[in-house]
């Protein structure tokens, strides 16, 4: 077992034996008058049974809501709100959030905004949760068609990170959350981004083994700026751009996960850092090169690019009408606050068009 301590909550990592502290939480310490558990109907089938048996706790109340980010609105907050209500849940209740990223940012949120918050727990159950979503208190819902366009900063008591949980994920959602992991090691950390090189294949990751390398590079950026005045924006490397893509591509026919639109950002953004910063070309290519060999490209048309631009205006990162972006200075070293032309982020997203 592992524990990541940040400044207000723990971070633990580990096989069964975490079961027995979240156990520990419901039995011996604070007396909850109510404890509710959030799923989606894809981890109260795959995820609930196992929690339930080793947490041993009979007094759950089970909120479920319908899956995947077009559901992560405040309609479906006002359905997980009036829940609460109707189970009798106060103030000195509590929520567990047992799914991925969609679960964990709408559960904290209703949870923070709920009898003006009550305490809630993160208990990830995808990659991409485990090493991105579960860490540093962002919590938010889509509004008007703009990705976390609504949310807070708020820190859960403590998150449990489970990877057997990962067992139970087609590929497509463990290559989603590859993508954060290859944004954590391009931002922070060349080595790990050198030794990612030698992945050929998801089905042979030791994810087990990647988890923790990624969660201290998150764990050590949020540390120094909690709610992101400054260095922590370099986590949004790929996300102005990737957020546009998620968003379009949530009303066309071929909708993405959040990871699949991050890894076309981080590909577009890495052209970006070329031509506005010092990033060599040779790196974009390897960024490119790397990223098309785990992700399919995504066929959005070139007459889509003025609509995510469209998006992009709206995004909560900008400051003074400017689109605002955080790039590549080499493999492994970030900045953030740059600023692109219009016609230079036509120009990145063409040039993703353009792959073969």
């Amino acid at each position: 077992m592992q524990s990541f301590n940040l400044k207000n909550y723990q971070i633990i990592l580990g096989d069964d034996e975490i079961w027995g502290v979240v156990r520990n939480i419901l039995t011996r310490g604070t007396p909850y008058s109510k404890v509710m558990i959030l799923v989606d109907e894809n981890t109260k089938q795959d995820c609930l049974p196992k929690f339930l048996e080793q947490v041993d706790y009979k007094d759950f109340e089970v909120i479920e809501i319908k899956s995947g980010e077009e559901h992560k609105t405040i309609e479906t907050c006002v359905k997980i709100w009036q829940a609460m209500g109707k189970c009798g849940a106060d103030r000195k209740s509590a929520l567990f959030n047992l799914g991925g990223g969609v679960i964990g940012d709408m559960g904290g949120f209703c949870a923070g905004t709920f009898k003006r918050g009550i305490d809630f727990y993160q208990i990830p159950t995808t990659l991409l949760s485990q090493v991105d979503a579960s860490v540093g208190g962002k919590l938010g819902i889509d509004f008007e068609g703009i990705k976390n366009n609504v949310g807070l900063f708020l820190d859960p008591k403590a998150v449990y990170i489970y990877p057997p949980f990962l067992k139970s994920l087609p590929e497509r959602e463990l290559r989603s959350g590859f993508a954060e992991i290859i944004k954590h090691a391009l931002i922070a950390d060349y080595g790990m981004w050198e030794q990612m090189q030698a992945i050929k294949k998801l089905k042979q990751v030791n994810w087990r083994a990647l988890i923790p390398p990624s969660l201290r590079i998150k764990q050590r950026i949020v540390e120094q700026d909690p709610y992101e005045k400054g260095i922590r924006k370099i986590l949004n490397f790929g996300h102005t751009i990737g957020h546009a893509v998620e968003s379009y591509s949530h009303s066309s026919q071929l909708p993405l996960r959040h990871g699949e639109a991050i890894a076309v950002g981080m590909i577009c953004e890495a052209y970006l850092s070329n031509k506005t910063f010092v990033l060599p070309r040779v790196a974009v290519r390897r960024i490119t090169a790397f990223i098309l060999h785990h992700f399919d490209k995504y066929p959005f048309p070139k007459d889509a690019v003025e609509d995510m631009i469209y998006i992009m205006k709206q995004d909560k990162k900008n400051v003074g009408g400017s689109i605002n972006f955080s790039l590549l200075k080499e493999e492994g070293v970030a900045v953030y606050d740059q600023t692109c032309t219009e016609d230079l982020i036509r120009e990145a997203l063409l040039y993703y068009c353009d792959l073969l």
